[in-house]
């Protein structure tokens, strides 16, 4: 817009600037009829009228009118009193004047008075006056001009002194309202605030949960070393002490077959009979010892899930299970439609279904259980009601809760979702619910 010399709006190049031929006629302003006479002091007008078209024809003012009219940005000029000498309508406009009420008024004390907060702005401490009075041009984004209704806008400025022969004569300051800008700012800090708290969100959660996989699998294999213990101390406590039998009945039938030869017809024949008993109750010992390998390997994995299938399974474990707690049951199932089900699939929802059970039997201080299983082509049904106890919401989320946690997981994985209802005094509710399409 203006031409500048080491950061001043200098005198000397804008006349040789003038000569490069503004040759339009057309008309003035009075706004710029004092821009003319700031920049052109009354003893250079004579000169210039003989070298060039002199300053106030019509011809050039009204090119340099309309340079300044055609700017969106607010320009005036001040002299060394801080008082307006020309502005811009653009200008005007924006501090809520026509230009001729702006002109000869201070521009501090018009629209730069005060801080956006509404403190007084010192004149001595403002930029745009250390212009000319410092001879320090300056570009500020961070403070605010006033309207003369009272209200206030954010404004991007740059004041310059006008130098003339190496003196002061005031400035030219260039301003332009960056509401719009600082709108556009605080949306985007907001949205990046926002964005940051999001990402703490997520960032806390993904922590959670993986601290709550790691409380999982150290759970996992607590659960595990119990599970071997306990079936380490029933090897040797149950089959231990019966192979222990067995062997020393062994051991006696040897000495006495061994011994059998020396005795008499009537001795051997009750001997025999002696042996027949211990070998009854041998007998006897096996079949325990059958039973409780069969009682071990159904805890590890029931048999009856391989060869008779889930839905057999999930009736012999809630039938079992009423009748070890000694509760009552009430059984419903609906599984006619339901197509055959994977290994991996059958084995995960036998393990959610037993861990409901092993719930009610360690919490829920329940009398009665109702169990509903419903299956169809698409969706897998099991709902598991108690009479206990009940609990608060909160019990089940709690990050020790390790035996709902596995539930989720194992319905995680299968693509389907554990849902849980609980009333104190009212007992508890679990319901797994699958998409049979990924069986």
């Amino acid at each position: 817009m203006y031409l500048r010399a080491s950061g001043a709006f200098n005198l000397k190049t804008t006349k040789k600037y003038y000569k490069s031929g503004l040759r339009h006629t057309s008309h003035t302003t009075p706004a710029m009829d004092h821009f003319v006479q700031d920049l052109v002091p009354q003893a250079d007008k004579k000169n210039l009228h003989s070298r060039l078209l002199g300053v106030d024809h019509p011809l050039w003012r009204d090119k340099l009118s309309q340079l300044l009219e055609s700017t969106g940005e607010g320009i005036f000029g001040i002299d060394m009193e801080g008082c307006c000498t020309f502005i811009n309508r653009a200008g005007a406009v924006q501090l809520g004047l026509e230009p001729a009420a702006v002109l000869g008024r201070n521009m501090h004390e018009l629209a730069h008075h005060s801080h956006a907060d509404g403190a007084h702005y010192p004149e001595h401490a403002c930029p745009i006056f250390n212009a000319f009075r410092k001879a320090l041009p300056c570009r500020v984004d961070t403070e605010w001009f006033w309207r003369e209704d009272g209200s206030a806008f954010p404004v991007e400025y740059s004041s310059y002194p006008i130098v003339d022969d190496g003196v002061v004569q005031g400035a030219v300051v260039t301003f332009v309202d960056i509401s719009a800008r600082r709108h556009a700012e605080d949306a985007l800090r907001q949205a990046h605030s926002e964005l940051e708290q999001r990402v703490a969100q997520r960032t806390q959660a993904l922590s959670d949960a993986l601290q709550q996989l790691r409380e999982l699998t150290a759970y996992s294999h607590t659960v595990r070393e119990e599970e071997r213990t306990r079936i380490a101390r029933e090897v040797h406590d149950e089959l231990g002490s019966l192979l222990v039998a067995l062997k020393m009945d062994v051991g006696w039938l040897d000495k006495r077959l061994s011994e059998q030869a020396q005795r008499d017809a009537s001795a051997a024949h009750a001997m025999r009979e002696q042996m027949r008993a211990k070998c009854q109750n041998m007998g006897r010992l096996i079949e325990n010892a059958v039973d409780n390998v069969g009682r071990i390997i159904t805890d590890l994995r029931p048999s009856i899930l391989d060869h008779q299938g889930l839905w057999v399974a999930l009736d012999w474990q809630a039938h079992e299970f009423v009748q070890s707690a000694e509760m009552g049951l009430d059984w419903h199932m609906e599984v006619a439609a339901a197509p055959p089900l994977s290994d991996d699939f059958s084995i995960a929802i036998f393990r959610i279904f037993q861990e409901m059970l092993s719930n009610i039997g360690r919490h829920a201080q329940a009398s009665h259980v109702s169990i509903t299983i419903l299956a169809d082509a698409q969706h897998i049904s099991i709902t598991v009601k108690d009479n206990g106890c009940g609990a608060p919401a909160q019990a089940f989320d709690a990050p020790d809760a390790y035996g709902v946690l596995g539930m989720r997981e194992r319905a995680r994985h299968l693509g389907g979702r554990l849902a849980i209802s609980s009333q104190i005094g009212l007992g508890s509710a679990f319901n797994l619910r699958l998409q049979l399409s990924k069986a």
